[in-house]
Parts: C-alpha cells; structure tokens; sequence
C-alpha cells in the first residue's frame, strides 16, 4: 500500500472507538510486548502490582497501570529489553466474602459444600473476574506480556510460599503462639494490624466500683467494653502509687460474676489517668493480655468467633456482644456498681474486608517474628544501595513503619488461600512443617488456616521470575525490577513486606525505585465511594472519551505523591488535544504528496520556520526524556500540550503553508522533510502517554518499521539544532503576537489592512526582520510594512515595546489618546514590577550564592531588557502627553 492510498483511508473525523478497536489485537499478534532476552539489550522490569481477583478495575488501577505503560513503552522505544509482567491476586477474604455472598443468594454456605467444592466455586470466580479484568487491560492498551502472567496461586507461586514459610520456620522466625490478634467476628478470621482502619466513634467511658474482698470498701475502675469484664482476672495499680499501695496483694469481688480476682501492681499503669486503677482481662486486651504474663493470670475468653457471648458469660451467654453491653450496663446500673457514664469520642478498630468492629481477642496464630527481618531493611535504607522512593517524603512513611515493627500474624481462617504447611500429629499432638506432607499422612492433620494473602504477595517481585529455582531464566535476567509503581495507601501493607522479603531471600532489594502517586478523587476532593456514588467507571469514560484521553488526563493531572481530582471536563480537553493532533495530521498528511520514507530529505535549504520546529523539537525532546526518567509525567504532559498546540500546529504548520502552497519546488520538499520527520518524531514522544491514536496516524506516514511500539525514540540532533534561528523566530513571532493583541484590543478584524512600523535598535535585528519580511506580511496583514531604525513615532499611533525593538501602528481615527496613554501607563507598570522581582532576587544572598553562574547571568539579562522596556514605555507616554 502507498503513502497516497494509506492517507485516503484516514478517516476526516477522529473517533476514538475506531481508532482504537482492534488496535491493540495488532501489538498482541506482532508480540511487540514480549521480553526477548536479547543480547546487547539492557534488561527493564516492572512487576504489575496484582489487582485483586474481586471485581473490577476502578480509576485507581487505570492510573496506576498508565503510569506503568508509559515507563515500559518509553525504555522498549529507547532500545531496552522491556519485561512488564501482568498477574492477579487471589485476595483471600475478600474474595471469599464475595464468593460466600453468591453462595447465600443461592440459599447455601460453604460448609454445605464442603471445602474442596468451595475451593472450585472459588477458582471459578477467579476466571470469571480474571477475564473482566484483561479485558479492561486490553480497553487501556496496556503492553503487558501476557506469555508471562502470573496468579499468587498458580504453583510456581505456591512452591515459592513453601520455600519461605519452611525456611523462616525453620530459622525460628515464624512461630505459632496464643496471643491478642485482631479478630473479625464477621468474616471469623484474624486480621493483621495494618488490615484494621481505626476511626472516631462515639463511645462511652463506663465508671464502676469493684467491692473489696475484705468488705473494707471498694476500688474504682473504668471501661469502654463493659462485656469484657465477664473475663476479668486482675484490677492493676501502679506500685509506687501511695493510694492503693497497701491493697496491692488483696483481693476484689469482680460484680455479677462474685468471683475474686487479684489487685496486681504493675509499671504499665498511668496514676494520672482517671482512677489509677484498671481492670485486667487478659483474654480481650493486649496490653492487659501482656500484664497477665507478668502476673500469670488466668485468661478467660468470654467471646465466641463470631462475636458472641459464650459459656464463660453466664446468663448472659449467647448474646452478641453489642446487645450484652447493653444488658450488662442496665444490671450494672441497678445493682449500683455503675456509677457514671461518661460520654467521649475514642478510635475504634474496624476490618478493612468488613467493615465489621475489629475484637481484640485471645487465639492461637501463626507468627512472623518481624525484627531480625525489619533490622536488614532499615540497615538497606541506611546504605548507599537503598530504594529510592519518589517522592522521597514516602521513605518517612515506610521507615516509621518497619522502624516500630510489630511481629506479624500471618494465619487466616479461610479455605481460599495458601493452606499452611503445618500438620498435627493426631495422637501427640507434636508439629511437622515442611513443603510435603508427612511420610505417613493417615496419622496427621494439616492446618486447616490458609496464610494472609500479603504473605505470598510479599514474594510477587521474584516469585514470578521462577524463584526458589535461582537458575531460573527470567530470575537471573530480570529480578530485580527497576521501579514499582503504587499508592500511598499500601506503603505499609506491601512495599515494606516485599522489601524485607527479598532481602531475607534474595540478598537483593526488589526494586530500585518505588514511585508513589495518590488516590483518584471526584472534583469535590471526596475519596469515591459506593456510599457517595461518586465512582466513575474507567471503561464509561473510555465509551466516551476513548482510552487515550483518558490516560493523558490521569498521567498528567497531578504531580508524584499527590492526589488526583476527577473531572469530566478535563478529559473532554484532552479529547480536543487528540483531535488536535488528528486534524494537523491529516493536513501534513494531504500535503506530503504521497512521500515515502525514503524520499524524505532534510539536508535542503530550510526556512526560518523549519530550523525554529527542528530546534524546538530537539529542545522538547531533551526535556522530556529527562522528566520521564524523573516521574514528572505532569510537566511531561505540560510540554508536549504546548509543543503539539502551540508550536506545531498553531506556529509552524500555519507558516509551512507558505513553501507548501507556493510555487518553489525545492522549498516544497524541504518542507514535506521537516513536517514528516516533525511529526514522526512527536508521535514517538506522544506514544507512551496515547497509544492508539498515535499507532493509527504513524501507520499513515512515511516510516520504517512495524508499529510506533518498537520504533526508536528521538534523541536530539546536532544537525538539525538552530539555536539562533530560534532567537531569530522568537522576535518574529514576538511581532505577530504584538500585533494581534492590538488589533484585538482596538477591535480592527486580522482582514483590515495596517499600516506597520518597526524601528529595530541594531543592524541585526534589522537584517532578521527585513529576511522574514514574507512572514510579517502573510501573518500581520499591513497595509504598508515600514522597517527602518530612523523611524520617528507618527502622531496617533499604537506603540507597542519589544525587546530589540519598537513597533507603531498608526491607527487615524481609530486612536484615543488618553487611552493610549493609559494602556502604556499599565505596560510602565508590567515592566517596573519585573525589574523589582528581578532585583529583588538577584539581591537575595542565598540565590546568588547557590544559583549556577548561568541561571544569574540570565536574571541579569532579563534585568536590563525589562528596564529598558520600562525606560521606552515611559519615553512613549512623555512623546504622547506633550
């Protein structure tokens, strides 16, 4: 096919469903996404952050994936082995609780099925959401090598889960231990302390009198779990407190209950909070629970897993726990050990799953001993080699974190997930662990608890490279991976994990960079929620937007580390910018004659249009191949708006119909060169940020190659960089403007012919203007163009100041003279505040002291053209006022 017949098909109007259907099944066919290992590349690697196998995407994960997509387009376009390897996560409560969901609408539970049913009901689910999923990928033209996909359940993935819970185990750093764990009565599973939000609640602080054994009286104490006094065993003072001293050893009567229970002097108490004295239940609390160790109190667990009351409650067994406290306050009352409720806010626990009020509750669990393994990754941190988090304030939030470590509680009571590699001997009781069952299986029972989900997520960076198998291929090319990108919000949950984790068994960090952006929000702010029904579907915007609006605006809408505001209105501008790009192409398109690659020649005479878009294009090209290494896809998007819009469309293409349209072959095909090449070399940089639109033009151009994905990204050219001629054009267009925003301001249509006078302050500049006179003439329309430095100002004119020049236009009739003088006396008032600011800085001891000697001798430059604006304006007003 021709470039001629090519452009034919390019259709008059963008439409993004069209331009974007089917593309992506081209990059898939072409294996443009796959790593190749080649020889001579240098590897890159990202790692998917696995979205859960729960439901579908929302805005948060088209964000995050972009980001990701426009890092491995940009390193695969700049000659890299590029691996971005997708995968999904079997996110265990959450998706049983969906799974469970669908099974009570059907009117059955899971212990109907029993577990090996429920576990098919399970991976069913997961298919079902899997396919949602890629779908949603493929709609995001995400260019992920799906050869490599992998699940934190496949069995690569379990073996290397095995590896690492034997291997700790055996190392002593996982255990198993009765202790305080999170509990959710709701989902019956523990929760590890970062799956707990806490928040404000209005509660109650429940004041009490516990009698004294000996009748001597009584002891205060106060609560804001009334229901847990049931397990009582203990009432603790401080032992230097002189208040309770001498009750230190004796005995109270625990209310309802009449059972005694001890008064234990211990350091954890405040003296100066309320009372002085607190009631210890050992069972229900972990810091009551750690007192008790020091006493050895008896635990008593007055609670069930599902949160309610059990036997050890009395009459009070069988009630949820709720409902209890309210009982037990209205006998408390009555029997006049109650004696204040005392209303107050307090933070309580809840299950980020369920939403349920999280249960400190005494349970056996299975442990990752965490300060050995926190100590290396502070140690990391510490070091020349540590990860670099960008931006770097989030080091702050994960240092705190694994600075104040807390053993991790890594067993669940679920069926979806990795089951523990733990039996029980039936008749010892004795514990084997190991990535086998036991030689004789009849006689042991394996832990029924599956691991946290973040445990086998933990592994993700090297778990899907092969590891444990360390001559694994893709483990010894690509692990480990040059940047993870993820929110905020899972600094704790999953950064911190897969550091410690990998240095544990790697001896490597995951990853060299960690880049962090923020939460999705609507345009109020507000995080989107089903509650508030301000969620927006990636895949609605998408239907009818197109995915590359979509993507510009969530990869340039916000700085690294920062939130992002949703509007519908920005995504329709980015809409607008595409079909910028769309309309310009097709323009070039209809003028390049039907070119082939190898027809474009750029070693002609070029205009001043064509070296100012050539060395605009190298400066563009520097700049955002540095803020992309950077992660400032923000100022990214900032300059290829302004390239594309500004510089190419409005600017260059506009001038180039001059040569195009004109009777000079040669200056033809120079100029068909520059706006191929031009336009080739924009589409690349644009490629990361807007696949398809992107793919769908360069497949018209003239070009080598199979797609854009694979085509080399630009770089600058020394042969074609024109830095004078940029200045050249700078005063050119400087003119144009000037004259556009009088005739703009004196209401004369672009159509009405001026007269124009220049007067340039050198031979230089006069040369430059008279050599681009063509251009004032087609862009500025004079009537008469006058360019002369023995011009003397005409009575009743418009004067405008620019630097190296001044420009009059005489405007008779349409002048006012006191206006005049007002609009010059505001333009004085421009240029005397620039001169202060930069006076102001230029002054400023700790600017001149840190700024290169380039950034100063530019303010200084800057200094003497305002100031000479300034003195020309006020020259002009004195000219008019006499």
């Amino acid at each position: 096919m021709t470039n001629e017949q090519k452009e034919l098909t390019m259709p008059t109007k963008y439409d993004p469903k069209a331009t974007e259907e089917n593309r992506y099944d081209f990059w898939l066919k072409g294996k443009f996404f796959e790593a190749k290992s080649e020889e001579g590349k240098q590897p890159y690697t990202i790692v998917i952050p696995p979205p859960n196998v729960t439901g579908k995407l929302h805005l948060g994960h088209a964000w995050d994936t972009t980001l990701q997509d426009i890092l491995t387009r940009t390193k695969r376009m700049q000659g890299y082995d590029v691996l971005w390897l997708p995968g999904m996560d079997h996110a265990g409560i959450a998706t049983q609780a969906k799974v469970e969901g669908k099974l009570r609408e059907e009117g059955i539970s899971r212990y109907d099925l029993g577990r090996e049913k429920f576990l098919e009901k399970s991976w069913e689910w997961k298919e079902e959401y899997a396919e949602f999923i890629r779908k949603q990928w493929a709609k995001l033209g995400l260019g992920l090598d799906y050869s490599r996909e992998r699940f934190t359940l496949d069995e690569g993935l379990s073996e290397a889960v095995k590896e690492v819970f034997v291997t700790l185990y055996e190392k002593g750093l996982i255990y198993r231990g009765e202790y305080i764990i999170n509990w959710d009565p709701k989902t019956k599973t523990a929760l590890s302390d970062i799956e707990v939000i806490h928040q404000d609640v209005q509660g109650a602080f429940y004041h009490m009198k516990y009698p004294l054994a000996d009748g001597s009286g009584h002891i205060e104490v106060a609560t804001t779990r009334p229901e847990t006094m049931l397990g009582d065993t203990a009432i603790a003072v401080h032992p230097k407190d002189e208040r309770y001293q001498h009750l230190i050893g004796k005995k109270a009567i625990l209310p309802i209950v009449g059972r005694e229970i001890e008064i234990v002097g211990d350091d954890y108490v405040d003296m100066e909070f309320g009372s002085g004295a607190v009631k210890i239940t050992p069972a229900h609390d972990p810091n009551d629970f750690e007192i008790g160790n020091r006493h050895n109190l008896e635990r008593i667990l007055v609670m069930d897993e599902g949160g309610q009351m059990n036997d050890n409650a009395g009459a009070y067994q069988g009630l949820d726990r709720f409902e209890c406290r309210k009982q037990i306050v209205k006998d408390l009352q009555e029997q006049g050990v109650l004696f204040k409720i005392e209303e107050h806010i307090h933070s309580v626990g809840h299950s980020e799953r369920s939403g349920a009020v999280v249960e400190p509750y005494l349970s056996t669990q299975w442990f990752v001993k965490m300060q050995p393994l926190a100590d290396e990754a502070i140690k990391l941190q510490k070091g020349e080699d540590k990860i670099n988090f960008v931006p770097d304030r989030f080091e702050n939030t994960y240092m705190r974190w694994i600075e104040n470590i807390r053993d991790w509680c890594i067993s669940r009571q679920l069926w979806w997930g990795h089951r523990i590699p733990a039996w029980f001997h039936k008749e010892t009781g004795e514990i084997y662990v190991g990535k086998t069952e036991p030689n004789d299986p009849e006689n042991w029972e394996q832990d029924t608890d599956v691991l946290d989900t973040w445990f086998s997520s933990a592994l993700w960076p090297f778990s899907t490279m092969g590891w444990p198998d360390e001559e694994a291929a893709d483990y010894k090319r690509y692990f480990p991976g040059n940047v993870l990108v993820t929110g905020y919000d899972i600094i704790t949950f999953w950064v911190s994990r897969m550091v410690f984790q990998s240095i544990e068994f790697t001896e490597q960090k995951p990853f060299n960079d960690v880049l962090i952006h923020g939460l999705v929000r609507d345009s109020e702010g507000r995080k989107m929620s089903k509650s508030l029904g301000n969620g927006v579907d990636p895949m609605d915007v998408i239907e009818k937007y197109g995915a590359d609006a979509l993507r510009f605006f969530l990869s340039t809408g916000s700085s690294p580390g920062n939130d992002l505001r949703f509007y519908w209105e920005k995504v329709e501008s980015t809409w607008n910018f595409a079909n910028k790009i769309w309309n310009a192409s097709r323009f070039a398109l209809m003028n390049m004659d039907g070119m082939q690659y190898d027809e474009i020649d750029l070693s002609g005479k070029k205009s001043l249009a064509d070296q100012w878009i050539l060395t605009r294009l190298n400066e563009t090209t520097e700049d955002i191949t540095r803020l992309i290494d950077a992660y400032e896809f923000g100022e990214v998007g900032r300059l290829l708006y302004n390239f594309i819009w500004d510089d190419l469309c409005d600017w260059y293409i506009e001038m180039a119909k001059l040569p195009l349209y004109g009777e000079d072959e040669e200056a033809k095909k120079t100029t068909r060169s520059v706006l191929a090449h031009v336009l080739d070399q924009t589409l690349r940089l644009l490629h990361p940020f807007m696949p398809f639109i992107t793919e769908e033009i360069w497949q018209h151009l003239p070009h080598k190659g199979e797609s854009i994905t694979i085509a080399a990204w630009p770089e600058k050219r020394e042969d074609l960089h024109f830095p004078e001629a940029a200045k050249e054009f700078a005063l050119i267009t400087e003119v144009i403007r000037s004259v556009r925003n009088i005739r703009s301001e004196m209401n004369v249509a672009p159509s009405k012919p001026i007269e124009l006078q220049i007067k340039p302050k050198n031979k230089e500049i006069l040369t430059a203007l008279e050599s681009n006179r063509h251009y004032l003439v087609r862009f500025c329309n004079p009537g008469e163009l006058i360019i002369s430095d023995e011009i003397s100002a005409p009575e009743k004119s418009m004067s405008t100041i620019l630097t190296g020049l001044e420009m009059y236009l005489p405007l008779e009739g349409l002048l006012n003279i006191d206006e005049e003088i007002k609009r010059l006396e505001k333009e004085a008032e421009k240029y005397a505040k620039e001169v202060e600011r930069v006076q102001k800085k230029l002054s400023n001891e700790g600017f001149m002291k840190k700024a290169p000697e380039k950034v100063i001798e530019e303010e200084r430059a800057k200094e003497a053209d305002y100031q000479e604006k300034y003195d020309n304006v006020l020259a002009r007003i004195k000219e008019l006022q006499s």
